[in-house]
């Protein structure tokens, strides 16, 4: 039996209009986010989800309690389902981190999976394990159901890897816009890509920033 799991980046933030580093820290959305998560609840609002799960964190809260009130769902909160952990990088533009780590922003930028951020950031072969075991937890747990993960751009980063193969330190070629819907499936034993970056509800959807 075949789960289908439809994840939902995170609307907009200030934080995302300034291409700044967000990772663990809370940044709330701004007005955009705000339309942009009530436009796609409206966008999902005739599909019947068996679940809905979100990162604990305000951004992706905020996005999932509108699509749960339009949906008639009540979105479970983990932590396990965060951005990745960025360091010493978090609130930093990209910029700001090329310029204070530069020898640690080479091996970030190269996505080295081994490189781990300076000040308790997770190394990219960290998150993903991570991010896989949340994902196969949820498609265990609603076998043959269709399920909801409001989450952010670099576990989606990892989600569409995990479904297509493609390895961890490969340049990412595929777009994660704020509030897109991406669906994946899992048939018990192996993922598959079902759809990605569906934004017909949306206008003009920042991309997630490289090497998420």
């Amino acid at each position: 039996m075949s789960t289908r799991i439809c994840l939902v980046r995170h609307g907009e933030t200030a934080w995302n209009a300034d291409r700044r580093l967000q990772g663990h820290t809370d940044i709330p959305l701004n007005d955009t986010g705000l339309a942009q998560a009530r436009a796609t609840a409206a966008s999902l609002a005739d599909e019947r989800f068996d679940a809905a799960y979100s990162s604990d964190l305000t951004r992706a809260r905020q996005t999932a309690e509108a699509i749960a009130a339009r949906c008639g769902l009540t979105p479970g909160f983990d932590a396990g389902l965060r951005e990745r952990h960025y360091g010493g990088f978090q609130a930093l533009t990209y910029d700001e981190a090329r310029a204070r780590f530069p020898a640690d922003y080479q091996r970030f930028e190269s996505r080295d999976p081994d490189f781990v951020f300076p000040e308790g950031g997770e190394s990219l072969r960290e998150f993903a394990s991570r991010i896989h075991m949340a994902l196969e937890h949820i498609a265990r747990t609603h076998r043959g159901g269709t399920v909801l993960v409001v989450t952010h751009g670099g576990v989606l980063d990892i989600a569409h890897r995990l479904a297509t193969g493609k390895p961890l330190e490969a340049a990412r070629d595929f777009t994660i816009p704020n509030a897109a819907l991406n669906w994946i499936g899992h048939d018990g034993d192996a993922w598959s890509l079902i759809a990605w970056a569906e934004q017909r509800h949306l206008t003009n959807a920042l991309d997630e920033l490289p090497n998420a």
